[in-house]
């Protein structure tokens, strides 16, 4: 498995026989994952935070997408959360990745989808 640190990186999508590259914010340490996309009024691409299993928007200034990722980087769900949401863990996710809302459609992210981190 791969060590991953609190850094800046591109998250490829895979789909449909192309690929889409979006800038992307990794968050692995526990204090990177607690401020998460909190104080923020918008996210350039994307966060992922690792290890997660459930997210939450207390204290957001915004709705975002929440795409749940098991442990292989392919997609178990995609919901839009606003703010002041508690939102279910999922069983077999192992990483949270967060977008502005209404994004990930856009970006063709939806469950059975893969992407990978570099």
């Amino acid at each position: 498995m791969t060590r991953w640190r609190d850094e800046r990186g591109v998250l490829t999508i895979h789909r449909r026989g192309e690929e889409l590259r979006v800038p992307l914010e990794l968050a692995v340490s526990y204090r990177a994952r607690t401020r998460g996309l909190l104080g923020r009024d918008a996210v350039e691409g994307a966060l992922l935070l690792s290890p997660a299993a459930s997210v939450h928007t207390f204290g957001m200034r915004m709705a975002i997408d929440v795409a749940y990722l098991d442990r292989s980087l392919r997609v178990l769900a995609v919901r839009t959360m606003e703010p002041g949401r508690l939102g279910l863990p999922r069983l077999r996710s192992r990483h949270v990745l967060e977008a502005g809302a209404g994004v990930m459609a856009g970006w063709g992210l939806a469950a059975g989808v893969r992407v990978s981190v570099g």
